[in-house]
């Protein structure tokens, strides 16, 4: 006898059992911070997102264009965000630098974790390493230019912007914690090494209802 059974294809795969790319690239990021790019790999992403292997073609032509999305994603959350700290309006100096030490302070706008993950990741990437480059450039760049607003000469301007990028960066490299509390009776001293002025009370109170600090518990405490 003939064999007449109808084949029919498998439905098209539907597209909330894909996934999404931000989907996709949160898993991504989640997987790097934890476990460093040799964790980025699809099948444990697929496992983690209960998604189909497949739902990743959908999204990204393979795992390099993943972990290119994923550069992308830290140059345009924490490079982005420093620059734009450096460009915020600030009525003195010292403003200005509680503006950039802030950005620092809020995980939202600069990832520390992210920036260790990445730098880490740049260890084993040329490619990467040369993105890490450009970006500290671009840093540094931004933060000259903004001392140099302020009056400082180029080299001056240079020298303290070096001074407050490798500072933060050494933070993260040596993964240092402290409680908010630490770093915000630090600020005023800081911004005193970074600028040659000491922020004034009312911008300290600015900084710290931005940051949702209360310096009474501190002295509660």
């Amino acid at each position: 006898m003939t064999d007449r059974t109808v084949r029919r294809p498998a439905p098209p795969e539907e597209p909330a059992a894909r996934g999404s790319a931000d989907l996709w690239l949160d898993a991504a990021y989640q997987a790097l911070i934890e476990g460093g790019v040799d964790a980025v790999k699809i099948l444990p992403l697929a496992a983690r997102l209960n998604l189909s292997r497949t739902s990743f073609y959908w999204f990204f032509k393979d795992r390099d264009g993943l972990l290119s999305a994923l550069a992308d994603r830290w140059a345009g959350t924490n490079t982005a965000a420093l620059i734009a700290a450096t460009d915020a309006y600030a009525e003195t100096e010292s403003e200005a630098m509680l503006n950039v030490i802030g950005c620092f302070l809020d995980a939202s706008a600069f990832d520390p974790r992210f920036e260790f993950a990445v730098r880490s990741w740049a260890l084993q990437s040329p490619v990467l390493t040369a993105r890490v480059a450009e970006a500290d450039r671009d840093r540094l760049k931004a933060l000259t230019a903004m001392m140099e607003r302020w009056g400082h000469a180029p080299l001056d301007a240079d020298v303290r912007a070096r001074t407050v990028y490798l500072v933060q960066i050494g933070y993260i490299s040596l993964q240092t914690q402290e409680t908010l509390a630490e770093r915000m009776r630090r600020a005023p001293v800081y911004v005193e090494i970074y600028t040659g002025r000491r922020p004034e009370p009312r911008e300290l109170a600015r900084f710290h209802a931005r940051h949702g600090h209360d310096p009474q518990e501190d002295t509660a405490a």
